[in-house]
């Protein structure tokens, strides 16, 4: 797999914003179901051009959904929580 198809995109939530500000920035992003912590790393390394300290990993399951009388499901997915090392940044997240 290539960086791009293993990061989809960037969660940018209240959480993943105070996680953003810590001696030790963490970076929340969507990730492909099927992509493991070395190919994470990997792919954020050569994206951004950072260092990774740690890669944790959450799956999440779909919530149901109703619009009406018809109920669905949203698909479940992955999300990569990415420790970066003492004084890196990551632009996207920084609003430059």
């Amino acid at each position: 797999m290539e960086a791009r198809e293993v990061i989809i995109r960037p969660l940018v939530t209240e959480k993943s914003h105070r996680l953003t500000g810590m001696d030790k920035p963490q970076y929340t992003f969507e990730v492909h179901p099927e992509a493991d912590k070395i190919q994470i790393r990997k792919a954020v390394e050569e994206l951004f051009k950072v260092h990774v300290l740690a890669v944790n990993t959450v799956r999440v399951r779909g919530k149901l959904r109703r619009v009406g009388r018809f109920q669905g499901r949203l698909p479940d997915r992955k999300k990569a929580i990415v420790t970066l090392a003492k004084g890196e940044r990551i632009q996207v997240f920084e609003g430059a």
